[in-house]
């Protein structure tokens, strides 16, 4: 119980340390990686039974030759691909966001760093610090977020063009 008080504790320090731009930043990667996950789910349960039953409406086919089976053939792998691809348009524009707004917290930190040296001059390093930290900790915090997020992408962008691959493979071994 202690470890886990001393933990929140360290976080809420953190996030003090890095402002309001730092917290939009945590809930915009706690969505992404929401996001991540639910895709993660959908290809392990949800794209075998999905591509099962898709084959199987495609092998319950009599005639698979004529143009209009061929058309057929093509919905169903555009259903497919919906299937495959949703969300992930919104996990990138979420990517593209965490380093955007990592640098709005750079500038917020800056200001205040301007602020305090309007106040009380250039002299005093100890009232700039927090300015400072405010403007690198956001700056960081966007960076690693946006780093994690693109390499979950990129792991899903590659899974979804792999499977759509092998469902069409599948549809013309079929027919």
């Amino acid at each position: 119980m202690y470890l886990f008080l001393e933990w929140y504790e360290e976080i809420r320090d953190f996030l003090e340390m890095g402002g309001p731009v730092l917290r939009v930043i945590g809930v915009l990667t706690f969505v992404m990686w929401v996001l991540i996950f639910d895709r993660v789910a959908f290809y392990r349960f949800g794209y075998p039974q999905l591509m099962r039953s898709v084959v199987d409406t495609w092998a319950g086919r009599r005639e698979r030759s004529s143009w209009h089976a061929r058309q057929i053939r093509d919905a169903l792998i555009s259903r497919v691909s919906l299937s495959i691809e949703e969300r992930l348009p919104l996990i990138k524009t979420l990517v593209a966001l965490c380093p955007l707004l990592g640098l709005l917290g750079t500038v917020t930190g800056m200001i205040e760093v301007f602020e305090v040296m309007a106040f009380s001059g250039s002299g005093n390093p100890r009232s700039m610090a927090a300015g400072v930290s405010k403007a690198t900790i956001p700056t960081m915090a966007g960076m690693v977020a946006a780093l994690s997020g693109v390499i979950a992408v990129t792991m899903l962008s590659r899974f979804a063009h792999r499977a759509m691959e092998h469902l069409r493979a599948e549809l013309t071994t079929k027919g």
